[in-house]
């Protein structure tokens, strides 16, 4: 099945209109450019505030579905596409999480990914903000296709996008917020974007899937954003990747029947000793215990 993947890689600023705004207006560039699933970056309704541990930004929190899903079920089903879109979800008192709203071709809410994995890391301080996820890993059955979505840190994570694409993902979605710190050396910078490119890469070919990861740009406060989204065969190679610096709106035509070709060349699942992957449940192993 031939998809056409609509990445969205922006600049955000402090007023939460203006950047849903901004949003919907490039959900609709895309749209015009022929695609069928749109991904907009992490947290895209405001600037990256964990970067900082301040109480006042829970007032950035909604309800899912609530007042910006309902403006994006409007976009999509006047444009036809699927949107994959991250907030910052309220779900009870005192209780919040980062979270992904799938909205179908037709406008209804398909349902919620939530971040499992959190960091908490200078300039990242999302511990502070965020409860782990408790729906555990999703796929969504689409207009166009069955998808899985993740988030940022969980990019990391071999065990999420196995699992993912176990439950059978034909496309795995990262929004992302990653960046340089200003003060860094520029080798520091060039490793840290190679090894993050490098591990999703991984994922697209260990599990035989697409890769799709959408970053955001700019510079907010000491971090400057990296962009550089990119799409991935399921092989690894790399058909689109976007600047570091600028904002861009791109649209990259896919075939999900590779999961099939490379799978029977790559028979990875095949192989597979599942019998054999018990100890990955412990959080280290050390053959001294007793």
């Amino acid at each position: 099945m031939k998809v056409k993947i609509g990445l969205v890689q922006l600049s955000c600023v402090e007023d939460k209109d203006e950047n849903i705004k901004k949003a919907v207006r490039e959900i609709r560039n895309a749209a015009k450019k022929g695609a069928n699933i749109v991904c907009l970056e992490e947290l895209f309704c405001s600037l990256y505030f964990c970067d900082e541990e301040n109480y006042d930004n829970f007032l950035l929190s909604e309800e899912i579905p609530g007042s910006t899903t309902e403006i994006l079920s409007l976009v999509a089903r006047e444009e036809n596409i699927v949107i994959v879109a991250s907030l910052f979800e309220k779900k009870a008192k005192g209780l919040y999480f980062n979270t992904c709203a799938i909205i179908d071709s037709d406008g209804r809410y398909l349902g919620k990914y939530r971040k499992m994995h959190i960091p908490d890391d200078p300039g990242y301080y999302e511990k502070f903000y965020f409860t782990p996820g408790d729906l555990g890993y999703k796929v969504f059955d689409t207009a166009f296709g069955r998808i899985g979505v993740l988030i940022c840190w969980d990019q990391w994570y071999s065990e999420a996008s196995r699992i993912t694409a176990l439950m059978g993902a034909d496309i795995l979605f990262y929004p992302t917020a990653i960046g340089w710190h200003i003060s860094q050396d520029e080798k520091t910078n060039q490793e840290q974007h190679l090894a993050w490119q490098t591990m999703q890469l991984s994922h697209a070919i260990s599990n035989g899937v697409h890769v799709v990861s959408v970053n955001r740009t700019g510079r907010e406060g000491d971090m400057q954003f990296w962009g550089g989204s990119f799409v991935a065969n399921p092989f690894g190679t790399i058909l689109y990747k976007a600047p570091h610096n600028e904002e861009a709106v791109e649209v990259v035509e896919i075939d999900t029947s590779l999961t099939n070709h490379y799978r029977i060349h790559w028979p990875f699942l095949r192989d597979r000793r599942i019998d054999s992957y018990k100890p990955i449940l412990k959080r280290y192993i050390d053959n001294d215990d007793k």
